[in-house]
């Protein structure tokens, strides 16, 4: 079994991933600076070092004894990017830049990357596959473009094992972002204490909206894997935004009243995935359908409101 630095891993997706691989056997170390993270959603058995991946001596200490590095550490707000593209710039690419340096000269040559759908910006056809045009509509996805692309340079120069995951809508128990800026946790707090959902687009984009615990499960499964290569990780099924809060009414049984936020700058009209590719690499499958997620997701924040 393997020694991981999971980066981020006090995140939503990164506490995910930090508990699944104890589970699974595998020794972890978390490096988080709690800017958006939380204490509480610490794996027990993980190492924590507090710190940032731009910290010159705590991201050295995070890296001894590491066999592969899982990296979540990053700013993911898309309207946020849209507002101050530079602080993602600073933020995502330079401080992946700083992590690559430190993991290079601790001789860690394995990266599982937490990249976006967002890369691909407006698709031209869908399902969407890896091999698609990159062409990101907003400022975080440009910073995750570019981190990929680092990552294929310090495959080709370095010889680095760069695996590089595209996720598309993750959802499930755990988000706790602060503001909270994704949907679905969005529409089930405002169920929940029955207040009108916000809402874009009059809920007409299409999304691939993916469980957190099938999410994690691709991260396990590609450690094996080396090289440089890029996979997509969806359900391969397009749900419409207003359908999900028709699915969470049914849930709850009653409705709550919409309100309309109009237009969004940064946002697409459709996408989901083909993941095609990485089941033929090492098997993986989304197991739990919307319907389903959204019921423990639901159960989840009934506890907190």
């Amino acid at each position: 079994m393997s020694k991981v630095l999971v980066t981020g891993g006090a995140g939503f997706i990164g506490s995910h991933v930090a508990r699944l691989l104890i589970e699974t056997g595998h020794s972890v170390t978390v490096l988080d600076n709690f800017e958006s993270g939380h204490k509480n959603a610490l794996a027990k058995e993980a190492k924590l070092v507090v710190g940032d991946i731009n910290d010159p001596q705590k991201c050295p200490e995070a890296l001894k004894g590491v066999d592969a590095v899982i990296h979540m550490a990053g700013l993911i707000v898309v309207p946020e990017s849209v507002r101050d593209p530079l602080k993602y710039c600073n933020n995502n690419v330079i401080g992946t830049v700083n992590l690559l340096e430190s993991m290079r000269k601790a001789n860690v040559k394995k990266i599982i990357f937490s990249s976006s759908a967002c890369v691909y910006g407006t698709p031209d056809k869908l399902p969407i596959k890896e091999d698609a045009a990159i062409h990101p509509d907003n400022p975080y996805g440009a910073s995750k473009a570019s981190i990929e692309t680092f990552l294929q340079t310090y495959d080709a120069v370095f010889g680095f094992d760069a695996i590089i995951l595209r996720y598309f809508n993750p959802y499930g128990p755990g988000e706790e972002h602060n503001p909270e800026t994704h949907a679905i946790p969005n529409f089930v707090k405002a169920t929940l204490v029955r207040k009108p959902i916000p809402l874009y687009w009059q809920g007409e984009q299409v999304r691939d909206f993916i469980y957190i615990e099938d999410l994690a499960q691709a991260h396990i499964d590609v450690l094996a894997l080396s090289g440089h290569q890029i996979f997509n990780i969806g359900t391969e099924h397009g749900v419409k935004v207003k359908d999900v809060i028709e699915r969470i009414f049914k849930i709850v049984g009653y409705k709550v009243p919409i309100k309309d936020l109009g237009a969004r700058l940064g946002d697409i009209h459709a996408n989901y995935a083909s993941s095609e590719k990485l089941k033929k690499a090492v098997g993986w499958r989304a197991k739990i359908d919307l319907t389903e997620g959204l019921k423990r997701t639901i159960d989840y924040y009934r506890h907190f409101l």
